[in-house]
């Protein structure tokens, strides 16, 4: 893939308090330890378990770069809740070059997000119609394929939520075109079918810290694998009495 990585690497700032909750945290003590974390393609992917910083850090790296804790553009300015962490504080990006369009989509909070824009009334820029008067995922894929204009950073935090098998697949084909006009995706997920996009990072997150894995060799892949092979078997293990 030849498309810029307008984030190239992640560096901690220290000093952090020593009673900062921040030090549990699997994804901070990787680059306490290392200094910094690589972003090496396009298209990198954030997986793990649940409690092992991945959305922390994405979420991080999104404020650092500017963007709207809850999600948007650098240009949206709301707060409904005040709940993401100190991490963006601390957190210094290293940049490669400049992009022209972005957006923070981070599941959660997206209602707050269709709120805003409907409030602002720009809803021309997200395909005419309200987020709130479609679906989940209609929403969601309206605003891939209508907002996200290219030569731009996108920071995804679990898009598939919303997501059918089927939009899925629909979300990696605009991933695709995107990278193709000079994107670059981090996209924070546990979904088995998006981390298959061709020539992807995927960083995986444990107790452990944070390392380079193939696609078949994810815990996602190979639980999904093995439970699509044997439901039965699988099922009647989990479930026995």
């Amino acid at each position: 893939m030849n498309s810029p990585r307008y984030i190239r690497d992640v560096a901690l700032t220290l000093p952090i308090s020593d009673e900062s909750y921040l030090f549990g945290i699997p994804a901070v003590q990787h680059l306490i330890a290392n200094e910094k974390l690589s972003i090496k393609s396009p298209v990198t992917f954030f997986v793990g378990e649940n409690g092992t910083g991945k959305s922390t850090l994405l979420e991080a790296i999104a404020v650092a770069y500017g963007f709207n804790a809850e999600g948007g553009t650098k240009n949206f300015q709301f707060s409904t809740n005040n709940s993401h962490s100190e991490l963006y504080k601390h957190l210094t990006l290293m940049k490669s070059a400049f992009a022209k369009d972005g957006f923070f989509l981070r599941a959660e909070s997206f209602y707050n997000v269709a709120s805003y824009v409907d409030e602002v009334n720009a809803r021309d820029s997200y395909g005419g119609t309200s987020l709130h008067r479609q679906s989940h995922g209609e929403s969601f894929l309206a605003l891939v394929q209508n907002r996200f204009q290219g030569n731009g950073l996108y920071i995804l935090d679990e898009p598939e939520a919303a997501l059918s098998p089927m939009r899925l697949l629909t979300l990696i084909a605009e991933i695709d075109m995107l990278v193709k006009n000079n994107s670059q995706f981090i996209i924070a997920t546990h979904s088995p079918i998006l981390m298959a996009y061709p020539g992807a990072e995927i960083l995986e997150f444990s107790e452990n810290g944070v390392q380079t894995v193939s696609y078949k060799e994810t815990e996602h892949f190979q639980i999904t694998k093995n439970f699509l092979e044997n439901p039965e078997i699988m099922l009647r293990y989990l479930l026995e009495t």
